[in-house]
């Protein structure tokens, strides 16, 4: 007796209970798999972009912000901060090392961010061809840039304004890509970047038109260039600066002195980074508990189905109980039943959270140019399964006794 065949066509024999408790498994399957690849994917995405980034300092407004717009580059700017006073804190006994970022400008959605080499270097950015900018108006661009704006070596464009497509064009000022990055799997991949410079000599080149236009019948023309150009370089602006403590003082004590003292903020990515997943664990928390009931319920549906067929099937185990068929072959036969059920819908579930995940991913790329590689079996998953084992071998089990403990003659004779 093939048992196997047997229990696969006892299972599509009733369609309508088969396919509801299918689908309640995948469901209550398909929402856990994809909360805990989003949360994976998240968290991962998380800590390469924030490693060795000990402290944010950047505009006042709030702190999260700051961190998502320097750090992950996923928000707009709370605003600009003098470079002297950068410089300064840079110089600070307890700071290691501090890299300067400004940005506004982008070119097809991708921001153009004026820095230093201490930032591709802070993510293990290597070359995959050409060089790092040496000059304005030179870039280097993300692995991820290249790939989909079709960018190679010896391309020039010019940027926009704000950073989203659509902005006001900088046709003034052209940029030359230089250097391609290979893929590190952090926020470089969907960065332009270049020298701070390059940023500057942008809005100058506004700054002095607007500043030429308001006041060129009041000055003499030499007065009015070189003042401007003193007063300029005096106020020199980057958005934020990333900083690298010396010791675990700098934690202690830097923030709070920045915070208090200055027209600064100051922003630990640990800690904001930590609100925001408590913050996020609440709703995840809340869908998984949902998942965790629709799977319960899942449950208690095969159950049902199970032990509703059994007393349709009386009649048959006693007849297979009469040719010779032991009583573990009528168990395994039901137990197997129940396990091939919570299998499938295991199955359905695994393949629906994938492609879940690669909506979410395209809508992700689509508005901040990240993305999630669905096709990773993550440890959690095992316990999942082991999760959905214990609830078809559940489910099963009341049949499977029933079934143990049938009386041959009585059925026969009651048929």
């Amino acid at each position: 007796m093939n048992i196997f065949k047997l229990s696969y066509r006892n299972m599509i024999s009733r369609p309508l209970s088969t396919t509801l408790c299918l689908v309640l498994l995948t469901l209550g399957v398909g929402m856990i798999s994809l909360l805990l690849q989003v949360n994976h994917h998240i968290e991962q995405q998380m800590g390469n972009n924030v490693r060795g980034i000990d402290m944010v300092v950047g505009a006042k407004g709030s702190p999260l912000q700051l961190i998502l717009s320097a750090v992950y580059h996923i928000d707009a700017p709370t605003g600009n901060i003098s470079m002297k006073e950068a410089e300064k804190l840079k110089r600070n006994r307890l700071v290691a090392a501090g890299i300067p970022l400004s940005y506004g400008d982008s070119y097809k959605g991708y921001r153009i961010v004026g820095t230093s080499f201490d930032y591709p270097k802070l993510y293990e950015g290597s070359l995959a061809s050409g060089r790092l900018w040496q000059k304005p108006n030179e870039v280097t661009i993300g692995a991820m840039v290249a790939k989909n704006l079709g960018l190679k070596l010896g391309d020039a464009f010019v940027g926009s304004h704000g950073l989203a497509e659509g902005g006001e064009v900088h046709d003034e000022q052209r940029y030359e890509v230089v250097g391609i990055l290979n893929y590190s799997n952090a926020v470089l991949d969907q960065l332009i970047l270049t020298a701070t410079e390059s940023v500057w000599e942008v809005h100058h080149h506004e700054d002095e038109v607007d500043h030429t236009a308001k006041s060129a019948e009041n000055r003499e023309p030499e007065t009015q260039e070189e003042n401007h150009s003193e007063e300029h370089i005096d106020e020199r602006e980057i958005t934020a600066m990333l900083i690298q403590f010396r010791n675990p003082m700098g934690i202690v004590q830097l923030p709070r002195m920045i915070n208090q003292n200055t027209n600064m903020q100051a922003a630990v990515p640990a800690y904001e980074i930590s609100r925001l997943f408590s913050l996020m664990g609440v709703g995840i928390d809340m869908l998984s508990t949902i998942a965790l009931v629709i799977m319960a319920v899942s449950g208690l549906s095969i159950f049902i189905s199970l032990y509703s067929a059994l007393k349709d099937r009386e009649y048959e185990m006693a007849l297979l109980r009469a040719y010779g068929s032991t009583r573990w072959q009528l168990v395994w036969l039901v137990l197997q039943e129940g396990l091939l059920l919570t299998l499938s819908g295991f199955v359905l579930g695994i393949i629906s959270s994938r492609i879940g995940l690669w909506f979410i991913s395209v809508l992700m790329e689509a508005d901040f140019h990240y993305s999630f590689s669905g096709w990773i079996w993550l440890k959690e998953e095992w316990g999942l399964l082991l999760t959905v084992l214990i609830i078809g071998l559940l489910s099963s089990l009341l049949p499977a006794i029933r079934v143990f403990h049938i009386n041959i003659s009585r059925t026969l004779a009651d048929a």
